[in-house]
């Protein structure tokens, strides 16, 4: 069984089937799913779609692009939400300086908002980066200092230095569709080098499906894809990446152990 360690089940073009999308799932081998929020607005949504299917986990975080909308947001609320029994992590939270949606001051400020619930919580971060790694690093570096707290880089496309200094500082590495792409080829050689003790899968859906999906509105099923490519990049075999991946999961988000 694989999971889908990041998905938009409340986003528009899988809410409207969310029943048909998880069954179509399941049939392809997929045991679970971590249902990510992005904004205030989607925390009941994504917490009752947790509630109500026992194979699906909920997050609650402000994504950088909202950070604006959310910039009076507090590690109170933030604390409040998380600490529902299906949320198992926060975010998704972090950087995007490629479209700039949000002031970079405030984006800041709201990701060490969600640092500091982490650490006092013990629940993973799901860190969003975009042409940002120079401050994303730097961030990390310096709460780090300041206190452990677990996280993951999700969708991982950013450079191989940058990617082993994630790597150094302890953070795990998730794989979208992107590495598929044929034009992704500092990633997949990238991929081979993920510790497999740091290693996780995921769709982002209903964005970037994976080939042979692509250019196809993403579902979580087509998870399998993404991880059948892992494994011809690395040597191994789906089985293996699917055992390693799902284990490293709730090693991560250990509520989802309860």
């Amino acid at each position: 069984m694989l999971i889908d360690s990041h998905c938009h089940l409340e986003y528009e073009g899988l809410a409207e089937d969310q029943q048909g999308v998880l069954d179509r799932a399941r049939a392809a081998g997929i045991g679970g799913f971590l249902n990510i929020s992005t904004r205030q607005s989607e925390w009941n949504r994504v917490v009752g779609t947790a509630e109500r299917e026992s194979d699906v986990w909920a997050t609650v975080g402000i994504h950088p692009h909202e950070a604006d909308q959310h910039a009076d947001l507090g590690a109170g609320a933030l604390g409040e939400a998380a600490s529902n029994p299906r949320v198992v992590g926060l975010g998704e939270t972090g950087l995007d300086y490629y479209y700039d949606k949000s002031d970079r001051a405030v984006q800041q400020a709201l990701f060490r908002t969600h640092i500091a619930v982490g650490r006092e919580t013990g629940l993973p971060l799901i860190i969003h980066t975009r042409d940002a790694e120079d401050d994303t690093y730097q961030i990390l570096r310096e709460e780090l200092g300041k206190g452990a707290f677990p996280a993951v880089i999700h969708c991982f496309t950013g450079s191989a230095p940058f990617g082993r200094q994630m790597l150094d500082l302890g953070l795990t590495i998730s794989l979208s569709g992107i590495v598929t792409f044929k034009n992704a080829r500092e990633l997949q050689d990238f991929a081979k080098e993920i510790p497999s003790d740091s290693l996780l899968v995921e769709t982002d859906s209903p964005f970037l499906a994976p080939v042979p999906y692509r250019g196809k509105r993403c579902e979580p099923a087509y998870v399998r894809s993404t991880a059948e490519f892992v494994a011809e990049l690395r040597g191994e075999t789906v089985e293996t990446i699917a055992e390693t991946t799902t284990n490293n999961f709730h090693r991560l988000f250990k509520k989802t152990r309860s």
